[in-house]
């Protein structure tokens, strides 16, 4: 069931497709109703096999039939299929047809190369197979493929995208799909939509993002893939600038070992050689005086961008939302609601959220909700 939004009566089968680096979730809603989520992986040797993850789009999707067909699930049943928003150029958050120009931008990977880029692909291309097999069998209806809340969704004011230096332009780049539900979710709870409230989100997972909602639009942001904002277990988050530089120049380092001590082996990584909170609060709670002053160092980091957000609107905040894994945890959840709940009461959302939130979308979208809007580069 959509544990915290309101399809339980839709009708319609929805098939998700979220792509990570070495597997592929995917989850199978039927009227409402979650029927199963997996996450399929992929082995080493499999990965070994491909050049470049933009390669993987076949196997992948080969993965996600055959477990599809061993669980009963015809193709020609399914009736729209969501996928999670790729690496594409600045676009507003919302929901996406996939379109041949959207196909070329997540190919071209301007915005980077990831694995997510192969979503809006895959999930195009079962959508025709689908189409393909109804029309064979007379069947009606034409099965779509959507992306919604791209991780590049930029909305942000343009005087909050402006620096000390017009070199370096601030740029959005977040977990938009799960902030951007949790935030539908705070509304729905107090009676209104994401257009009447003003909402900070902090989503803690592998990275970390702060995000300001308000009237629906997400107006400011960091940039958690380019090593703007709080840190966490994987990425170093904003570092003094005159030390970075000297590294830099230093001989040391190669450029790709840089970014990598700023995204991926930064925060917890570099601090305690493990990406785990949940040990890490494990051993502070034991005694172990450098994990509990990097967990308050993290809580600390968090809690000042959203303190910084809250400036931005002079402090008229409705809510903070504290979601993503690391929201679990009542040690961070707790810390952190004690150093901001004076801005505006606190909510915690434990979670990634990304299955839900994409199938949200799809029925949104089947409901006739949700506006579908098209890509242009």
């Amino acid at each position: 069931m959509l544990g915290f939004y309101n399809y339980t009566n839709m009708k319609g089968r929805i098939l998700i497709i979220n792509p990570g680096s070495t597997s592929t979730k995917i989850g199978f809603y039927e009227d409402g109703q979650q029927r199963f989520e997996t996450n399929l992986t992929h082995s080493a040797d499999e990965i070994a096999k491909y050049d470049s993850v933009m390669d993987q789009g076949d196997m992948r999707r080969n993965a996600i039939t055959g477990f599809l067909a061993e669980n009963g699930v015809e193709l020609d049943s399914i009736d729209l299929i969501m996928a999670r928003g790729g690496l594409i150029s600045p676009i507003e958050a919302g929901v996406y047809e996939v379109t041949p120009e959207m196909r070329e931008a997540c190919i071209e990977g301007k915005g980077g190369v990831h694995a997510c880029n192969l979503s809006a692909l895959i999930a195009d291309d079962m959508a025709a197979d689908i189409n393909k097999s109804r029309n064979a069998k007379g069947q009606e209806g034409v099965c779509k493929a959507y992306i919604a809340d791209a991780p590049t969704s930029d909305e942000m004011l343009p005087e909050l995208k402006l620096t000390g230096h017009p070199v370096f332009e601030r740029r959005a780049a977040f977990h938009t799909l799960n902030s951007r539900a949790m935030v539908r979710r705070y509304a729905r709870n107090v009676g209104k939509t994401n257009k009447d409230v003003t909402v900070i989100v902090a989503h803690m997972g592998g990275g970390s993002s702060v995000s300001l909602h308000r009237n629906g639009l997400v107006i400011d942001v960091n940039d958690a893939l380019g090593g703007d904002g709080p840190m966490s277990p994987e990425r170093a988050g904003s570092v003094p600038a005159f030390p970075l530089v000297d590294l830099c120049f230093s001989g040391e380092y190669t450029k790709a070992e840089i970014k990598k001590m700023l995204v991926g082996k930064g925060g917890a990584v570099a601090h305690l050689a493990t990406n785990d909170f949940r040990q890490i609060i494990s051993r502070a709670e034991a005694g172990d005086e450098s994990c509990a002053k990097f967990l308050k160092a993290f809580c600390v980091s968090v809690a000042k961008y959203i303190g910084a957000e809250a400036t931005v609107v002079g402090g008229k905040v409705d809510a903070i939302v504290l979601t993503g894994g690391i929201a679990y945890s009542s040690y961070i959840a707790n810390a952190i609601t004690e150093m901001v709940q004076f801005i505006a009461p606190v909510e915690v959302y434990g979670g990634e959220n990304e299955l839900e939130s994409l199938a949200e979308n799809g029925y949104g979208i089947l409901a006739g909700e949700f506006e579908v809007k098209y890509f242009h580069k």
